[in-house]
């Protein structure tokens, strides 16, 4: 039943589907000379897929902005820590100049049915014009929260600015901020606090334009050395390899 893969046992079934492609080789030089959106498209789909959030932030004057990103990534759980990249603020970046005005920002949820609306902040829209009203997303203000969330996000977290760090390679931003809040649908936690995300339609982006939803595959216990690894079900109670993989999802 259970095929070696190193020193690790897997159900022989994980190892049937697909066969590798042949591969073209691309080096540093022949990448340096793309045409830049050639370059750009490819080198951002390397990364794979990547989440989907909306940053909320405002300006000291009430102005609320709303932009895309696909570089949010979890830092630390204690404290509660997420980071993304915004890009060199050599030009008026809105986003960036909110957050260090104000010391937060929110992150929000991209589902399937307003991933069009969420793409089109990307648009670069000037200073005194809301994309909340540019793209027809509502701006929301809870619990005394000064940055707005998205009213039709599923997920909204609520951020406070930590740190920033210039990336001395290409003067990019990284912003590490601390959750503060999380605004969530309560059905979507399961017992021992993984979320099941996918129920709730959000979406995933490959490259820099490109939309998905998801299919899990399966759950995986915690892995040790020298044990059989097996699935968790969604809820997150060991289970055992079904013959229909579907069940696992």
């Amino acid at each position: 039943m259970w095929a070696d893969k190193g020193k690790v046992q897997l159900c022989p079934f994980l190892f049937m589907k697909g066969t590798l492609m042949q591969h073209h080789i691309l080096n540093a030089k022949q990448i340096a000379q793309m045409e830049s959106r050639y370059r750009a498209r490819l080198i951002n789909s390397l990364s794979g897929f990547k989440s989907a959030n909306l940053v909320g932030s405002i300006d000291k004057q009430g102005q609320p902005n709303l932009a895309i990103v696909s570089s949010v990534t979890h830092i630390g759980s204690n404290p509660p820590l997420l980071s993304f990249i915004s890009r060199p603020n050599s030009v008026q970046r809105h986003t960036l100049e909110n957050i260090f005005q104000t010391g937060f920002f929110s992150l929000n949820s991209v589902d399937a049915d307003f991933a069009p609306l969420a793409h089109q902040t990307s648009a670069r829209y000037p200073k005194g014009k809301s994309e909340f009203d540019a793209v027809g997303l509502t701006p929301q203000y809870e619990n005394g929260f000064p940055a707005p969330f998205v009213l039709e996000s599923n997920i909204k977290i609520a951020l406070s600015l930590k740190e920033h760090h210039i990336i001395e390679a290409n003067n990019t931003i990284l912003v590490v901020g601390q959750v503060e809040q999380v605004h969530l649908p309560k059905e979507i936690i399961k017992p021992d606090g993984y979320l099941d995300i996918e129920s709730i339609d959000l979406v995933t982006i490959s490259g820099q334009d490109s939309y998905h939803v998801t299919q899990r595959l399966y759950r995986l216990q915690y892995a040790k050395p020298d044990k059989v690894l097996d699935p968790l079900s969604l809820s997150g109670e060991e289970t055992n390899w079904p013959t229909n993989m579907s069940n696992l999802s």
